[in-house]
């Protein structure tokens, strides 16, 4: 991918064009330097868009997205748990004709991985649910937009159509309903449902980092906005100039604004949620549901029990109850009761290598969030294409030196523990 375009206001990067290209799949390209050129030529693997966004974004800002809870126990062993697992390839097979193209829903998507939904992103990169979104459909993978999202979801599935939502319910029948006509109204066709959160998890990090929801202005922030110039430019003033961001997408009728004391109003009563209504909306919703946000087998299989289609194991990115166990820990024991429901999982995954050890334990896709949130803090809807080459190139040269040709291809059998061998 060649930059050609100049600097623009929302990053401090150089702005490749919006429309890149399929990800060109050639296992010898790094011989040469890689594919980009310009200000992202240095950007060669996701981590590294952690790296320039630790500079480019606020450390409040920074620190919501990094974060996790408490301890950051579970977001550390989210990456541990791949560690754990080592490949066995296969050699001497003819893999010249690879494809990672993967049906999920009735819809083939060019790679086995997505955009996971992620709340406040417009702070990060101006409008960066819709550069997302865009970035998304163009490379024909699917992005799924936040609940706790700034931009309304119609201008969201607008940019980036084919997009799935995300909602974070109270057990509250009348919301629910309302919400859900909404979505329809609007043209998402799958539905994710996050379990997870009845209560906030303890994000002692937002405080250390000086972010807090409400927002509240205070010296710090202000200082944190100054040293920042390229993000406060870029991204702040742009926002407030379209008008002071609220919490769009909670529920059918718009939310309260991001520095209002009101805000919580937005978060409440999601400890009355359940199974019941899980059900309720299974019987409402026509499309694809998607319950996301668990881990136990026994869940999973309530899951199926209730109607939904499909699963994403989740631990939150470590961001709810800390210590929970990592998703590709319970994968295993998750696919022996799943039966025909699409088993999906999120949480660590950072290179090529990890979405198909997921793969080869069962899960039919894979969803990665921050790493896409600092690729449009950094470099926006360009970023984010640029992300999803690499992901996609690092999987595709991946499948090749495992000896398979198509994701559907991986097994157990691809796959060892690492550590001692048994006696």
């Amino acid at each position: 991918m060649t930059p050609t375009s100049a600097p623009t206001p929302d990053s401090g990067l150089a702005q490749p064009p919006a429309t890149a290209p399929a990800p060109a799949h050639d296992p010898w390209r790094a011989f040469s330097g890689g594919a980009a050129r310009g200000p992202l030529a240095e950007v060669l693997a996701l981590d590294d868009f952690q790296r320039l966004a630790a500079r480019h974004l606020p450390r409040a800002i920074y620190g919501y997205v990094a974060g996790a809870a408490e301890t950051n126990s579970s977001l550390d062993d989210n990456r541990r748990a791949f560690a754990d697992w080592g490949f066995v390839p296969r050699v001497l097979a003819n893999v010249s004709q690879r494809d990672l193209g993967t049906e999920l829903f009735g819809r083939r998507y060019s790679a086995p991985f997505g955009i996971a939904p992620m709340g406040i992103a417009a702070l990060s990169a101006y409008r960066g649910d819709e550069a997302m979104a865009r970035a998304a459909a163009r490379a024909g993978i699917p992005y799924v937009l936040s609940g706790s999202s700034l931009t309304p979801m119609e201008k969201v599935i607008a940019a980036g159509p084919g997009s799935w939502f995300q909602a974070y319910l109270p057990g509250q029948p009348e919301r629910i309903d309302a919400l859900l006509d909404r979505v329809e109204r609007a043209g998402f066709e799958t539905l994710v449902i996050t379990a997870d959160v009845p209560v906030a998890g303890n994000r002692e990090n937002n405080i250390r980092a000086g972010f807090s929801t409400p927002l509240r202005p205070s010296l710090r922030l202000a200082w944190d906005g100054l040293t920042h110039p390229r993000w406060t430019l870029g991204t702040l003033l742009r926002t407030l100039a379209d008008g002071m961001p609220h919490f769009e997408n909670s529920f059918a009728e718009r939310g309260a604004p991001v520095i209002s004391r009101n805000v919580e109003r937005d978060f409440s009563k999601r400890d009355h949620f359940d199974w019941s209504h899980i059900a309720r909306i299974r019987r409402r919703w026509r499309g694809p549901l998607v319950v996301k946000g668990l881990v136990s087998p026994q869940d999973a299989a309530l899951a199926r029990q209730h109607g939904a289609d499909g699963i994403v194991l989740s631990n939150h990115g470590g961001r709810q109850l800390d210590g929970a166990v990592s998703a590709l820990r319970t994968l295993p024991a998750v696919m022996d009761v799943a039966g025909d429901m699409a088993v999906m999982m999120d949480g660590g995954i950072r290179r090529g290598s990890d979405v198909l050890k997921a793969l080869a334990l069962g899960a039919r896709f894979v969803w990665l969030g921050r790493p896409f949130n600092f690729a449009a803090a950094v470099a926006g809807e360009a970023g984010v294409a640029h992300a999803i080459q690499l992901l996609s190139a690092e999987v595709d040269r991946n499948l090749a030196m495992l000896g398979v040709t198509r994701p559907a291809q991986l097994s157990p059998d691809f796959l060892m523990p690492r550590g001692p061998v048994p006696a």
